[in-house]
């Protein structure tokens, strides 16, 4: 190297462009790792002679060369971070794993710089596991690069500027003449153009398209997009789909369970021609004798028909989470108590129950059933009490609503039966016997040729009365509705108001009794109603119809169902609130009953959040019918059901 190259990388770095050491560094105390940085331009010759021979020693014995000495580690283009649990750093290029060695702590290196002086030029090489010592000259290029020189001190990075155009004998490339006066002066031919075109607008010759007037009216419910779909012109563009890609059965070596056997072509043939597959798969050993598919130029056809004869519309897709339409109901938890089990049985009849009634105290049920008996049970015991033998068969069976007066009211073929329970304490009893006994009664006045619409007539049998609107205290009956739209199913009372509700086969009409006329007129929209049941509030309404389907109303709103529930697979036979608790029950004919949770908010704002609980089920089927009533205990949330299997049961929480 000569004195003009040691001069350049003498004055490219000095004591002070070292990062890692305080003092400066001579050639002569390269043996104990020190290497001069200064900035002095006077050394001599053999200064540098003896600083490049041991810089080339140096670079031979380095490892850190990637030209002479090849990596150890083989691992590749692979992340080092997946050996990092691992008691290997990689492979050599024999196969062998190459061990990790043990890292010096903190004090160790720290004992090593004071003992080795040319310790501060080792770095560790991760990618090899090991320490490498760089060389002087890669000391100053980290030095250089550092100060955010160029790495080589041979490069000038601000080089003399090299003029690439000969101005001899050509001139001078730039005019200095000043500018002349018609680039600041108007031009008279554009001046005469606006003129005239002045001129032909205000004649009328040139016409300009006047702006669009926009409506003064808009969607109040729309939204941007269509009041932009609105003001389209023509026909928007909407690209054709795009036919689906072949997937593995179009394979020419699919896979044998892609290939179909010979009964499953055979197959194909019975069924309708838009049913059969459009390919079937087959197998060929090379693509070489794959042959030319029959049905390339129809199917290329009919794709072009689809293209140019095919409408084609455009659907808005709402991205939407279906979780996030589901409603948020409670946790069934939260809204027990709720029948839930079988807790007892009342066995006794010999034929379907067809009816339920409880006692206003909940400490009697009655039953009555096809088999012409009626029988009253005691709740807690579940023994029968007391058996009528009526002789026909019992269709529905009630409970004086008032706790002093324990008369029970029987249907039996086509009269009303009226009965003395025989349950309460004497006093009790005798009131009942007095309210039942019936004297002829003179006619209050001449009614003419017209019947009355009820005849009261004592039962001696059991000791009773047999008898539209009935007054008991008088003995005295109401027919206030002589026509109806439909035949009647079912007839309740309002539990606050004088009005009255009466089912029909389509329809639920609301009556006032005081003013004798329609109040309201309810619409399910089902097939054929079979029973009612109003809210204890008086405002909400359910009724069951024979196709499984439970309409509840809410009366306040509107005349339509609220909600309409389809639960059972066949007809309802009942429907029923409790009157303390929020719950309302369905029996059916597939031998369930279905328990929901109904709760009716004060708050008029908020609907009736109606959640369903539980499936009870236990009846068997007798001659394709299931359960036949259900009603609920009037202080526990107990159900209890009837069954065409002469059974009746309760269930429990």
């Amino acid at each position: 190297m000569g004195n003009s190259d040691g001069d350049r990388h003498n004055d490219d770095l000095s004591a002070e462009d070292s990062p890692w050491s305080e003092g400066s560094w001579s050639d002569d105390d390269d043996d104990e790792g020190s290497l001069s940085f200064e900035d002095s331009g006077d050394s001599g010759e053999g200064s540098d002679v003896e600083s490049d021979e041991p810089d080339a020693a140096a670079a031979e014995e380095s490892d850190s060369s990637e030209d002479e000495v090849a990596p150890r580690n083989t691992v590749g283009d692979v992340p080092l971070e997946w050996y990092k649990n691992e008691e290997h750093i990689g492979y050599d290029i024999a196969g062998s794993k190459i061990k990790k060695r043990d890292r010096e702590g903190r004090i160790e290196a720290y004992l090593k710089n004071a003992d080795d002086a040319k310790n501060w030029r080792k770095i560790y090489d991760e990618y090899n596991d090991e320490e490498v010592q760089i060389t002087k000259e890669e000391a100053k290029i980290i030095s250089r690069l550092l100060k955010g020189k160029t790495p080589h001190a041979n490069v000038d990075p601000y080089p003399d500027y090299v003029d690439w155009f000969e101005y001899e004998g050509k001139g001078h490339p730039l005019s200095s003449a000043p500018e002349p006066k018609r680039r600041f002066v108007p031009s008279k031919w554009e001046q005469k153009k606006v003129v005239k075109l002045v001129r032909a607008i205000r004649k009328g010759w040139i016409k300009f398209d006047k702006p669009k007037e926009e409506p003064n009216f808009y969607l109040l419910w729309g939204d941007e997009t269509d009041t932009a779909d609105n003001k389209r012109q023509g026909l928007s563009y909407i690209p054709a789909p795009k036919p689906n890609l072949p997937g593995h059965e179009e394979s020419y070596n699919p896979s044998v369970e892609y290939i179909p056997t010979q009964e499953e072509i055979d197959s194909y043939q019975l069924m309708y021609e838009e049913d059969r597959p459009k390919f079937i798969p087959r197998r060929f050993d090379c693509l070489r004798s794959v042959p030319a598919y029959e049905k390339a130029l129809r199917e290329g056809f009919d794709r072009c028909l689809d293209l140019y004869l095919c409408p084609r519309t455009r659907k808005k897709r709402i991205n939407i989470d279906p979780e996030s339409l589901k409603p948020k109901l409670p946790s069934k938890k939260d809204l027990r108590p709720y029948p839930r089990t079988c807790y007892l049985e009342f066995k006794g009849h010999n034929g379907p129950v067809k009816s339920l009634s409880v006692e206003s105290t909940g400490q009697w049920i009655a039953s009555g059933s096809s088999d012409g008996t009626i029988r009253v049970w005691e709740v807690e015991t579940g023994r029968c009490i007391k058996i009528w033998n009526v002789g026909g068969v019992v269709h529905r069976i009630a409970w004086n609503p008032s706790p002093d007066r324990n008369i029970l009211a029987a249907v039996v073929d086509h009269d009303l039966l009226l009965l003395n329970a025989g349950v309460g304490d004497e006093e009790i009893q005798m009131k009942t016997k007095g309210l039942l006994q019936i004297e002829e009664l003179a006619p209050d006045e001449d009614t003419g040729d017209k019947k009355p619409a009820v005849k009261w007539v004592k039962h001696e049998q059991f000791n009773g009365i047999m008898l539209i609107h009935h007054k008991l205290s008088k003995k005295h009956s109401h027919h206030p509705f002589r026509k109806l739209p439909g035949l009647p199913i079912a007839a309740v009372f309002h539990p606050i108001q004088k009005m009255f509700f009466v089912a029909t086969k389509k329809f639920v009409q609301v009556y006032d009794l005081q003013k004798a006329q329609i109040v309201k007129k309810l619409e399910p929209g089902v097939r054929e109603l079979s029973s009612i049941s109003i809210h204890p509030g008086g405002d909400n309404v359910i009724v069951g119809s024979k196709d499984g389907k439970l309409c509840w109303f809410d009366t306040d709103l509107s005349t339509r169902p609220y909600k309409t529930l389809k639960n059972h697979s066949k007809d309802i036979t009942n429907v029923t609130f409790h009157r303390k608790y929020p719950l309302f029950a369905s029996s059916s004919e597939d031998c369930t009953a279905y328990v929901f949770h109904g709760m009716v908010y004060s708050d008029l704002n908020q609907n009736p959040l109606i959640v369903p609980l539980e499936i009870l089920r236990g009846h068997s089927s007798s001659d394709g019918r299931g359960v036949l009533d259900c009603k609920f205990h009037p202080k526990q949330p107990w159900l209890f059901t009837a069954g065409a299997d002469s059974v009746v049961r309760l269930y429990c929480d």
